[in-house]
């Protein structure tokens, strides 16, 4: 059991990619493929790759996603391709009724060069917004911008005192709810949302319509990693709010199903979700969903990293020694590449996955 799950998790984006799609074709799914229209780190080709399991005309449809966050893809890509090679799940999922869709780096740029972001510096999980109306104040994040990211890394010890009075004024969660819960004006800081969809906002709205246009049910399960204690896979609840889908949720999941918006999550309140795609495109269906968020170090020591690869991002003249501590600070957060760390969290996934098929099969 060791052995099977170290080998499922990889050091690149293209090591990953492979294996994803070695398992898909060897577990007989029909694959597909969407290419980025960017190149990876190492000039590899970028794509947003699909696996179904489960008949065309099946009516309860899962979809189980990875790198949304980009370098946090690490994680979700060794849970899919365990899932992959998982004959017995694969079994269970098919004589339930229910297809499964896996879809391998929602963000393969990111995944790619070791960013949360898109190509375009955008948070995708902030990207789901109407953009035709008026965006989204932040006037949090207005007020601390240039302390989040300032001119010089490490910040000076001025930035750092400023930031100090901030959180001691304010509180702890009132700065994580205004740096992490998305902005909209500040291209060049962290957590932005955009002005406009992404390719990769529109590809999965696009695979939406085309995969779960049958479905009565759909469930997704979207895994994400830095947020928590190490290793402890928060349930975080993934709909638009609405009573009997929480109830649905924690029927499926248990009663530990947090939510963002009443302080039981350890994420902050959040805009722009890609969660709530499926409530626009696909109306029609009984929809449960939720983020599976995986501990990898403390808070502030993530958003520290964020910071520091905001800053990279900013100043590409910099050492490439610089370059090289940055990059594996904003990996290390995000990922904890140790065999105990990767069964627990293979673990997790495969019961929520197992626990959402149950779920489904109810009348």
């Amino acid at each position: 059991m060791t052995s099977a799950i170290e080998q499922h998790f990889s050091q690149t984006y293209e090591e990953a990619r492979g294996k994803f799609l070695l398992a898909s074709d060897e577990a007989g799914l029909p694959l597909q493929c969407r290419e980025h229209p960017k190149r990876g780190r190492d000039g590899e080709l970028l794509a947003m790759d699909i696996a179904r399991s489960g008949a065309p005309e099946a009516t309860s449809l899962l979809i189980i996603s990875s790198g949304c966050h980009g370098v946090e893809g690490f994680c979700g890509s060794g849970i899919q391709s365990f899932m992959l090679r998982d004959m017995q799940w694969q079994r269970f999922a098919k004589q339930a009724g229910v297809a499964v869709l896996y879809v391998h780096a929602l963000n393969p740029h990111g995944f790619s060069w070791w960013r949360r972001t898109t190509h375009e510096n955008v948070d995708l999980n902030r990207n789901f917004i109407d953009f035709s109306a008026a965006l989204p104040p932040n006037e949090g994040y207005d007020e601390i911008a240039d302390w989040l990211v300032p001119d010089s890394w490490p910040p000076a010890p001025e930035v750092a005192l400023a930031l100090d009075r901030y959180v001691k004024a304010h509180g702890h969660a009132a700065y994580q709810a205004a740096a992490s819960g998305g902005q909209y004006r500040h291209p060049d800081g962290i957590f932005y949302g955009g002005n406009a969809p992404t390719w990769n906002n529109l590809v999965v709205r696009q695979l939406l319509r085309e995969h779960a246009s049958k479905a009565s049910k759909l469930a997704w399960i979207d895994i994400h990693t830095g947020l928590g204690p190490s290793g402890v896979g928060e349930k975080i609840f993934g709909c638009r709010h609405d009573d009997a889908s929480i109830a649905r949720a924690r029927s499926w999941w248990g009663k530990d199903v947090t939510q963002l918006d009443d302080g039981s999550s350890t994420s902050a309140p959040l805009q722009g979700l890609l969660w709530h795609a499926p409530h626009e495109e696909c109306p029609h269906a009984e929809y449960t969903a939720m983020g599976l968020e995986f501990g990898t170090v403390a808070i502030d020591e993530m958003i520290d990293a964020l910071r520091a690869d905001q800053w990279l991002e900013n100043h590409p003249d910099c050492s490439s020694e610089q370059r090289r501590i940055v990059k594996h600070q904003i990996r290390d957060a995000f990922y904890t590449d140790t065999l105990a760390w990767k069964e627990q969290v293979v673990e997790q996934a495969m019961s929520a996955a197992t626990q959402a098929v149950i779920g489904m099969t109810r009348v």
